[in-house]
C-alpha cells in the first residue's frame, strides 16, 4: 500500500529512493518534509520519492480512481490506519463492481498520515489537544504536497501525456481539520487565494470542524472550491462530537461540530455541497457512533460505502437532493 506522511522518520530526514524508513509511533513531532512511501508489511516501509510515486499512480489502469484517506485523531499507522484503509478499499471495490455493471471500475486508497497519539482513554483529552496541534501544524506540509503534485503535472514532460487520473478524498474526524488547513495554506501562499478543482468528490465524515466552516469567509471555503462534489456525512448522536465541543472550550471555541449537525446553513453554500444524515445506523458500526464508514464485525458494509461508490463511479451524488437521510441497507 502506498502512503504519504509528514511523520518524523527514525532515520535521516533526508529523502533517499528505495531506503528502508521507519517511524516511532510515540514521536508526534511534525516533520517539515513530506515522505512518499510504500508499506511492504507490518512496520516495513520503504521510501519512493515523489516522481516515482506520482508516476506509479499515473500508470494505473484508466478505470482506477484515487481516494486519498485522511484519518482522524487517536489513530496510528499500525494497526489503525493501514487496516482501515485496506478495508475501505476492499469495500468500495466490491460496491463498485456491483454498481458499474459491465464496465470496469476500481479505487486505490492512499492514506495521508499525520502525526497523532494513540494514548489510553484516561489521557484522551490531552491526546485530543496534542492532535489538534499536530493537525494545525500539518497544514503547511500537506499544502506542499499539493504544490509538488501541481508542479509535477505541469512540467513539460508530463504535459506531453497529461495525467487525467480522477482523485477523490475522504477526511474523517480531525482529518477534516488537516484538510481545511492544508487547502487554506496552499491557496493563500501558493495560489493567490484561488483554489483549482482538484477533486472529483470530497467526503467529509464525522467532521471535527465548526459547522459553519464551509461558508464564504471561513477557513474551510477552499474545501468547497477544490471539489466537484462535497458530501458531509453527520450523525446527531455521534458521541465524539459533544466531547470535541467540550475539549475546544480550552480555545474559547463553542461552535457546534459539523459531524454532529451537518453544515450550519446549507442554503448559503453552493449546490454541490450535500448533507447526509447517518443517524439511522452510525451506532451500529462503532460504540461512539463516530467511525461508521466501514463495516460491522460481521462484515456488513456501512450504507455509506454504496453511497460513496455511486458518487465515485458517476461523479454525481445520488439521490440529487441537498439534504438526504441515509438508511440501513
Amino acid at each position: 500500500m502506498l502512503f504519504i506522511t509528514n511523520r518524523t522518520p527514525q532515520e535521516s530526514a533526508e529523502s533517499e529512493q528505495g531506503r528502508t524508513i521507519s517511524f516511532d509511533c510515540n514521536n508526534t513531532s511534525v516533520s517539515q518534509n513530506i515522505y512518499f512511501c510504500e508499506r511492504l508489511g507490518v512496520h516495513k516501509y520503504k521510501e519512493m520519492m515523489k516522481d516515482k510515486f506520482f508516476k506509479y499512480l499515473k500508470e494505473l489502469e484508466d478505470h482506477t480512481q484515487l481516494l486519498l484517506y485522511i484519518h482522524g485523531f487517536n489513530n496510528n499507522m499500525e494497526p489503525d490506519i493501514f487496516r482501515n484503509a485496506a478495508k475501505l478499499q476492499d469495500l468500495l471495490n466490491q460496491a463498485l463492481q456491483k454498481s458499474s455493471k459491465n464496465e470496469p471500475a476500481s479505487v486505490l486508497v492512499v492514506p495521508v498520515i499525520w502525526p497523532c497519539d494513540d494514548n489510553p482513554a484516561l489521557a484522551l483529552i490531552d491526546d485530543y489537544w496534542d492532535d489538534q496541534d499536530a493537525a494545525d501544524c500539518s497544514g503547511p506540509g500537506f499544502a506542499r504536497l499539493l504544490g509538488k503534485f501541481d508542479t509535477w503535472r505541469k512540467s513539460p514532460e508530463q504535459q506531453e501525456i497529461p495525467c487525467f487520473r480522477r482523485i477523490n478524498i475522504l477526511a474523517h474526524s480531525m482529518g477534516n481539520r488537516v484538510l481545511k488547513n492544508a487547502l487554506k495554506f496552499w491557496a493563500d501562499k501558493y495560489s493567490s487565494g484561488q483554489m483549482p478543482a482538484l477533486f472529483r468528490n470530497t467526503f467529509l465524515v464525522a467532521a471535527d470542524i465548526p459547522n459553519e466552516a464551509l461558508e464564504k469567509g471561513e477557513d474551510g471555503r477552499y474545501i468547497v472550491d477544490s471539489s466537484r462534489n462535497v458530501v458531509v456525512y453527520y450523525a446527531n448522536d455521534d458521541l465524539a462530537m459533544p466531547a470535541s465541543k467540550i475539549a475546544n472550550i480550552k480555545y474559547m471555541t463553542l461552535s457546534r461540530r459539523m459531524g454532529m449537525t451537518g453544515p450550519e446553513t446549507l442554503n448559503v453554500l453552493p449546490e454541490k455541497v450535500k448533507e447526509v444524515d447517518c443517524d439511522d445506523f452510525n451506532n451500529e458500526f462503532d460504540m461512539k457512533g463516530h467511525s461508521y464508514f466501514l463495516d460491522k464485525d460481521d462484515g456488513t458494509p456501512s450504507p455509506m460505502i454504496r453511497h460513496m461508490a455511486d458518487a465515485i463511479a458517476s461523479g454525481r451524488v445520488k439521490p440529487n437532493k441537498r439534504s438526504y437521510r441515509l438508511r440501513r441497507t
